[in-house]
Order: structure tokens, then C-alpha cells, then sequence
């Protein structure tokens, strides 16, 4: 017979910890992704494996496999509203990240928070939205364009998107740089402009952190072979959490664009159709890393020497 009264396990009272030892807070604002490619789903896993805690807010939710966006439900702005505002109400975010969100009531809404929020830096992504039917593309990138664009701290985005939709009477000989896409997002308030999948000769392609300026940081890498599904979410999340966590821009960007590469290295094939990025391959690796340290390598070193710089909050249009 079970004892009625068993003995207390001599286990400590957890205690809750205190804002200086707790993580930080990141929101995001992003559609859910059965498929586990991209979306929440990936914002989830990167901002986690960034150290810090995702307060994920469903704008909608995509129909689609692997392989392709067969369509996407969107959420009512008013259910967006109050699942950001309530969570808001309770944590203080560092940071937010803005993801697809659907439809053009909805990034208004979200820009309205924002806007209540303009000390907290806001990383905006734009996909490549040509799964979807033109009229439906045009409006909902007036809307960002317009609403959120000025309450945007650093714009990401791959270069053809951003070119396509920022430049779209580019007129040059050759492809808009880096400079002359963040120009273009400038105009509309954004400060600091992520230009990722920049061809270059030879199978390369770089990565540009950009003002209309001054090249800030820039890293290139080999093209993969293969295709991804889900990478700018992964690394826009990333940048998000480790801003969030203070990093300045420059590192953030260098930490980001690293932590993605080897997600993509690491990548597998879950169904049919594209490579999904293992965006906790660090978890499998843990012998490899004690390995690495027991042979005198300090996995935790900084990546690079960057002399300090200072976020500006989003808004700073205004």
C-alpha cells in the first residue's frame, strides 16, 4: 500500500530569478509554420538558441510543405493586438522582431505598438513574397513601406527582394550595392539596412550591413548547392535576440550571420521538398565543443575585436 504521507524529497525550492539573471525578452511577430521551416517556429528556436525568451505572437498561419506556400490564413488584427499588448503589459521586451504578418491591418497595428514602444529596437523582415497573388503583394508592402518601415531599427532582407521592392525603377548598369538599397530604405526611416545573398563572383555571396553611408560590417560565404527553406527568419531571430541581449549592431551581425551558416551546414531533409536549417545543431555537437575545449580552444571567445556601437531605438525617423 502507497504511503498516505510519503517524505518531502530533499530537493531546494526553486526561486524565481530576478530581471538581472533572467533572459531577455524578444517578441516576435510572425506567421505559423506547420512545416517547421520558417515562421514562429524558426523565431522560436533561434531566439532560444540566442539565449534569450520568445514571446511569439500568431499573425496568421501559412498553408505549405517544405517545398512551397500554397497560401495564408491571417489572424484578425484585433487577436494580434491583444496577444502582444497583454504579454507586453507583463515582461519588458528588449527587443521585437517583425517577421510576415499577413495583411495590411495588421502591420498597422503592429506599427501602432511599436510606436508605443520606440525605445525598443525593431528588426524587420521582408520575405520574398512571390508565392502570393500580385494585388495582395502590392498592398501589404504599401503598408510596411509606409507604416513600418519608420519604426524599423535594421531592415533584412535578401538583395533581389529588397531590390525588387525598394528600387524597383533601378535604371544602373549594374545591381543596386548594398549602400544603394539602404539609401532607399532610409528614405523611409530605417537607419541600418542587412543586405543578405549579395552575388558575387565565383560562387560567393556576401552579406552587407549597410547604412546609405558607410559599409559597417560585410562577410561572405560560399553559395550552398542546395536550397533552404526558412534562413532570413533564422537569421533575422538571431540578430533580434543577440541585439536583445546586448551585442552591439556590428557583433550581432557577425554572431547572426555565423550562427546561420552552420545552421545551414547542418541542415536535413524532414519531408520532400527544400532543406530546413538545424537551428540547434549546437545541442548535437556538445562533445565536439568539450573536445575542442579539452584541447585548449575557448569556444566562447569573442568572433571579432569590434570597437563599441551604439543601437539607436527604432523610430528614429521621427
Amino acid at each position: 500500500m502507497a504511503n498516505p504521507t510519503p517524505t518531502p524529497l530533499d530537493i531546494p525550492q526553486m526561486e524565481t530569478e530576478d530581471s538581472e539573471t533572467s533572459p531577455a525578452c524578444v517578441m516576435s511577430f510572425n506567421a505559423n509554420d506547420p512545416s517547421g521551416a520558417g515562421g514562429l517556429t524558426a523565431d522560436i528556436s533561434a531566439i532560444t538558441s540566442a539565449g534569450a525568451h520568445a514571446l511569439a505572437v500568431v499573425t496568421g498561419a501559412y498553408v505549405r510543405d517544405t517545398a512551397e506556400i500554397f497560401d495564408h490564413v491571417s489572424f484578425d488584427e484585433e487577436a494580434v493586438t491583444e496577444q502582444a499588448r497583454t504579454a507586453l503589459e507583463d515582461m519588458p521586451v528588449a527587443a521585437i522582431k517583425v517577421g510576415f504578418v499577413g495583411s495590411p491591418e495588421t502591420i498597422s497595428a503592429i506599427a501602432e505598438i511599436a510606436s508605443d514602444y520606440a525605445d525598443v529596437p525593431l528588426i524587420a523582415y521582408m520575405p520574398n513574397l512571390s508565392w502570393w497573388e500580385e494585388e495582395a503583394i502590392d498592398s501589404y508592402l504599401d503598408a510596411f513601406r509606409e507604416l513600418m518601415l519608420p519604426q524599423t531599427t535594421v531592415l533584412v532582407g535578401n538583395h533581389s527582394s529588397l531590390w525588387r521592392w525598394l528600387l524597383p525603377d533601378w535604371t544602373g548598369d549594374k545591381s543596386p550595392s548594398a549602400r544603394d538599397i539602404a539609401k532607399a530604405a532610409s528614405e523611409f526611416g530605417v537607419p541600418y539596412t542587412l543586405v543578405t545573398g549579395v552575388p558575387l563572383p565565383e560562387q560567393f555571396i556576401d552579406n552587407v550591413l549597410a547604412t546609405p553611408q558607410a559599409i559597417l560590417y560585410s562577410e561572405k560565404f560560399e553559395r550552398f548547392e542546395a536550397v533552404f527553406a526558412g534562413a532570413g527568419d533564422t537569421l533575422t531571430a538571431a540578430l533580434t535576440a543577440l541585439l536583445a541581449n546586448g551585442h552591439n549592431l556590428q557583433a550581432a551581425t557577425a554572431e547572426a550571420l555565423t550562427y546561420l551558416d552552420h545552421s545551414l551546414d547542418a541542415g536535413f531533409h524532414p519531408g520532400m521538398g527544400n532543406i530546413v536549417p538545424d537551428r540547434l545543431f549546437w545541442a548535437q555537437a556538445e562533445e565536439d565543443a568539450m573536445d575542442d575545449d579539452d584541447e585548449g580552444n575557448d569556444p566562447g571567445a569573442p568572433l571579432l575585436p569590434l570597437p563599441p556601437f551604439d543601437l539607436p531605438p527604432n523610430g528614429t525617423k521621427h
